[in-house]
């Protein structure tokens, strides 16, 4: 039953999808918590900031495209979001904004719970706000060889350069670890279909990351399975990172199988 002092939490994205929805809100009634959540796909950005800020709205996801364009509207960020200048998090603490990335702390217990090996040459494919979560939470994993493969020259060397890595329009040859950060292969976007990374360059690899987690079963993660490549999902990524904005909002931390049954549950349907 909703009330006055029921808590909303609520995701903006450019294509919102049911995943957050259903995931948090099936914590809240399995945890007993007085929250909702609702997924919108903001018109005006600045509006619906100030919309989080005057409600009070408790917290926010914050999905392409507006990683970075956010971050002038807020009033602090944590070290998470300012060590990358992107915001996938928004907590309001009575009219007070801060940002998080929680995009990086999953990524890196993905690649430590996965065993990647970090002396494997790595290569990125996009150089966006998820970009930078992955690409600091390689190097602080330990990753040193690593490659930036962006069409946007600018955007691509200027990421690679703030963490000592290479940019290149193309992926090295002895590259080992593919990691596509890139709507490529989304439903229901421009590239839904669409592998990120060609056969060959899948075959020549020996660890697959697929940060798209709509569908889970991406082209890329599809065609890795089929070559028996080692594969890390966005499935995984979103779980995750939503596990820990959960935390941010409540409070409270569920347990690593109410994790999983609500990330199992959330992706009915998606």
């Amino acid at each position: 039953m909703l009330s006055k002092d029921t808590q909303l939490c609520i995701s903006m994205s450019g294509r919102p999808s049911n995943i957050g929805t259903r995931f948090h809100n099936r914590l809240y009634d399995e945890l007993g918590l007085d929250f909702v959540y609702k997924a919108f796909s903001p018109v005006d950005l600045a509006q619906a900031v100030a919309g989080i800020r005057g409600l009070p709205i408790r917290g926010a996801a914050v999905s392409m495209p507006f990683k970075e364009q956010v971050i002038p509207m807020l009033d602090a960020l944590d070290e998470s979001a300012k060590a990358i200048d992107s915001v996938n998090t928004i907590v309001n603490d009575d009219g007070i904004l801060t940002g998080y990335n929680t995009d990086y702390v999953a990524v890196a217990s993905l690649l430590q719970t996965h065993g990647v090996p970090t002396d494997l040459r790595i290569a990125v494919r996009g150089s966006g706000g998820m970009g930078k979560a992955v690409v600091a939470a390689c190097r602080d994993t330990g990753f040193t060889r690593g490659t930036i493969v962006a069409r946007n020259v600018e955007a691509g060397e200027k990421l690679a350069a703030q963490y000592g890595w290479e940019h290149s329009r193309e992926v090295p040859e002895g590259t080992d670890v593919l990691v596509n950060v890139t709507p490529l292969g989304m439903a229901g976007g421009e590239g839904e279909g669409r592998l990120s990374f060609t056969t060959d360059e899948i075959d020549a690899a020996t660890w697959i990351f697929d940060v798209v987690a709509s569908p889970s079963d991406t082209p890329l993660v599809v065609a890795a399975r089929e070559r028996g490549k080692n594969v890390i999902t966005g499935a995984e990524v979103i779980a995750l990172q939503a596990a820990e904005q959960f935390v941010l909002y409540t409070g409270v931390r569920p347990s690593d199988e109410q994790i999983r049954t609500a990330s199992e549950f959330s992706r009915q349907d998606a």
